[in-house]
């Protein structure tokens, strides 16, 4: 099934004049604040609606907990800060506060709307969303952009009146949904992998020649990944294989051996996936869309709590044959290197699960998006 044709350049230069109630151009509304994983694909939007509309005007929508007053003007953007609503996940007395806080928080960001002279609004989930559609129901349209397998409220009560909805993979329930992927920031989905090797082995202390290992599983690290590591790490050190490890902050490292790098976080992700030949890890959404934008091959290990998202979340990955998926409680020592040294012993094998993973992302989701909401504007 095709889906929608997404203009040119060309045909978007004759389109986006004079767009928008501003007098420069047109005034976008970003709301995805809270998490990196609800802020970084809403400032990808951004860049990318900039990219194509140099006068456009893009103010975030956030609030003072969270990551919103750390990544968001770093990035260069105005942020408007709204009072926070969380979304209690079960009945507490919390759910009775809320439909003040929700009232309180919905006044704020009318002010905004109306001080920004905003053209749309764009959600992408989370508990800065869900006053930003309902402050601006009935004003301006709203277009959603959904990260993960399976949508949050916010974004289920956003979708009931969208003018658009995105989504990273199919089958989200939310109407009227279209497919575009996670939008990621340039600095990954315009990586070149093989330029950068020399310098980003090096900047991590690698071997430069020899097969390298990527372990990561979010801030936090991931006590399964770890453990497993730390069991197959002879083995892979005895084949020749360097590994570079993400325990977490609050994780443990292996323990020290000759190539194996471990690191609390790693700050560069560009150039750890500039550095690896195949990785080991989890699947959130945006894990996921960076690997198969970079065209890394991976393993995949979702995380066991929540809905399953994560498991869905690669499942597309893994049927084009781009990624293999370990339940969390099967992996052990032996089994990633049942499933690693294959691809680690075997740079062709390595290189076509890579191309089928890149083939099976969508590296241009940031400007798909952004033309969506440049549509929305136009119409």
């Amino acid at each position: 099934m095709s889906g929608p044709r997404y203009p040119g350049p060309e045909d978007r230069t004759m389109e986006i004049r004079g767009l928008g109630n501003g007098a420069d151009g047109p005034s976008i509304v970003v709301a995805g604040g809270g998490s990196a994983g609800h802020i970084e694909p809403a400032l990808a939007v951004a860049d990318a609606i900039r990219r194509l509309v140099p006068s456009a005007t893009v103010t975030a929508l956030g609030t003072e907990k969270g990551l919103d007053t750390q990544l968001i003007p770093a990035r260069g953007y105005k942020l408007e800060l709204i009072p926070p609503v969380p979304l209690p996940r079960k009945p507490s007395g919390d759910l009775l506060k809320l439909p003040g806080r929700v009232r309180g928080a919905v006044s704020r960001v009318r002010e905004v709307l109306d001080q920004v002279h905003a053209d749309v609004v764009v959600g992408f989930g989370g508990f800065v969303s869900l006053p930003a559609y309902l402050g601006a129901r009935g004003r301006v349209p709203v277009v959603v952009h959904e990260a993960n397998a399976r949508a949050g409220l916010a974004n289920k009560v956003g979708a009931r009146f969208a003018a658009a909805v995105g989504v990273a993979v199919e089958g989200t329930g939310l109407a009227h949904e279209q497919v575009v992927g996670m939008p990621l920031r340039r600095s990954i989905t315009g990586l070149d992998r093989a330029a950068l090797r020399g310098e980003a082995r090096r900047h991590f202390g690698l071997p430069p020649g020899g097969p390298v290992l990527l372990v990561f599983g979010g801030s936090q690290g991931a006590r399964t990944l770890n453990t497993a590591v730390a069991d197959a790490l002879p083995a892979l050190v005895h084949a020749g294989v360097a590994v570079l490890h993400a325990h977490g902050r609050s994780g443990t490292p292996a323990p020290p051996m000759p190539g194996y790098r471990p690191l609390p976080y790693i700050d560069r992700m560009d150039l750890a996936y500039a550095a690896a030949d195949v990785v080991l890890g989890r699947s959130g959404m945006t894990t996921v869309a960076e690997l198969t934008a970079v065209g890394l091959p991976a393993v995949y290990v979702p995380l066991p709590h929540g809905n399953g998202e994560q498991a869905l979340n690669c499942g597309p990955v893994v049927e084009a044959g781009g990624g293999r998926l370990v339940p969390d409680d099967e992996l052990t020592g032996d089994r990633a290197l049942s499933e690693l040294m294959p691809l680690l012993t075997d740079p062709s094998r390595a290189l076509d699960m890579g191309r089928r993973a890149r083939a099976a992302g969508h590296g241009d989701a940031d400007e798909r998006m952004a033309r969506i909401v440049l549509d929305v504007i136009g119409r």
